[in-house]
């Protein structure tokens, strides 16, 4: 027996096939619902159920509680629809992913800091209390416990994990307060006061259409993130990242891109050079190259993280190979030095 699963307060209606949780069908009918362990452990999966019965399944009571039972919240990764009818709290009336509540004064402890270029350090953190939930390509702000150093926005570089731990891709700008402060000074063990999440960098990779990435310098953060979570939930369209370094020092993560390219046959990676030249790479800035990579951009959703410049010009340049506005999703990064403006300030390199 199917079953018609109910968006609320969307009205939008999708078609369970028998067998299939309620986040199968989700994900079959292109809708993110935030999720890690797909076992019923994790608890990130919990939505509520506004009507209609449901097999719940295994769980465990730390990831779903009696009394969230009681109040009708489920975990959608097991739960199987056993009503003609279920209708589920998820995403707002446009049918988009709705935020989580941003919380404040969070303490996290850096468990590791890896080098990832001359100037770009990736910080690892794990949360002291609940793990924080969010939307892969949000960021947060980070600052020391004290409140000494002023917090500054850092996209979040992973996909979410049961441990609630978060990746911080952070250049170090000289002149820069916290970037200094942190690449200088913070070291494995210390503990640092996060906020967050926030961001609207947020758009569903698990849509029905080929997917173009397109990043310069620590933009790379909020699109690994992004696809990191699109891959890990079954994407199957062709998604191509394009990634933007001024020399080969420039370009890193390379071993996980080459994992991603090994297990997800859809997936692709290229980097160009601006400044030099190596056979291992392409050479010159994305919008100059981009025609003779796609000769057409129609149908593609396009994600774009960097500098307001590299944003602005490869919004434009994809607009001219047919990219439509409404799926072109932009992330623009400012400096240190420059003025609050949304989303956030945030660090490049490139």
């Amino acid at each position: 027996m199917s079953t018609l699963i109910k968006l609320h307060p969307s009205g939008r209606q999708i078609e369970s096939r028998p067998g299939e949780t309620v986040l199968e069908s989700l994900e079959r009918a292109g809708y993110a619902l935030p999720n890690n362990c797909r076992a019923g452990a994790c608890g990130e999966c919990k939505v509520k159920v506004l009507s209609g019965h449901f097999d719940q399944g295994v769980v465990l009571d730390m990831a779903l509680s009696a009394e969230e039972r009681k109040q009708g919240f489920g975990l959608m990764c097991m739960a199987k629809p056993l009503s003609p009818e279920l209708v589920i709290e998820w995403g707002t009336a446009d049918a988009k992913p709705k935020l989580f509540p941003p919380r404040e004064n969070q303490r996290y402890t850096v468990i590791d800091r890896v080098p990832r270029t001359p100037r770009i350090t990736e910080f690892r953190l794990r949360p002291l209390g609940q793990p924080m939930r969010y939307w892969p390509g949000q960021y947060v702000t980070l600052s020391d416990v004290e409140g000494k150093v002023p917090a500054r926005c850092y996209s979040i570089a992973n996909a979410p994990r049961p441990d609630g731990e978060i990746a911080l891709q952070i250049t170090r700008i000289e002149g820069g307060v916290t970037s200094v402060w942190i690449h200088d000074h913070l070291q494995i063990g210390d503990i640092v006061r996060i906020n967050g999440p926030y961001g609207t960098f947020i758009g569903d990779l698990s849509l029905d259409t080929p997917v173009l990435c397109l990043a310069a310098g620590s933009g790379l953060a909020p699109i690994r993130a992004l696809t990191e979570a699109a891959l890990r939930r079954g994407y199957r369209k062709p998604v191509t990242l394009l990634f933007s370094g001024k020399t080969k020092e420039d370009i890193y993560d390379l071993g996980l891109m080459r994992y991603w390219e090994t297990k997800h046959r859809n997936f692709t990676f290229k980097a160009t050079l601006t400044q030099e030249r190596d056979p291992q790479w392409l050479h010159g800035r994305i919008p100059q190259i981009l025609p003779d990579l796609f000769p057409t951009l129609t149908g593609y959703n396009v994600f774009i993280a960097g500098s307001p410049a590299f944003v602005a010009d490869c919004s434009a340049a994809v607009k001219t190979l047919g990219a439509e506005e409404s799926m072109i999703h932009t992330e623009g990064y400012f400096g240190q030095a420059q003025p609050s403006v949304a989303p956030a300030e945030q660090l490049l390199s490139a």
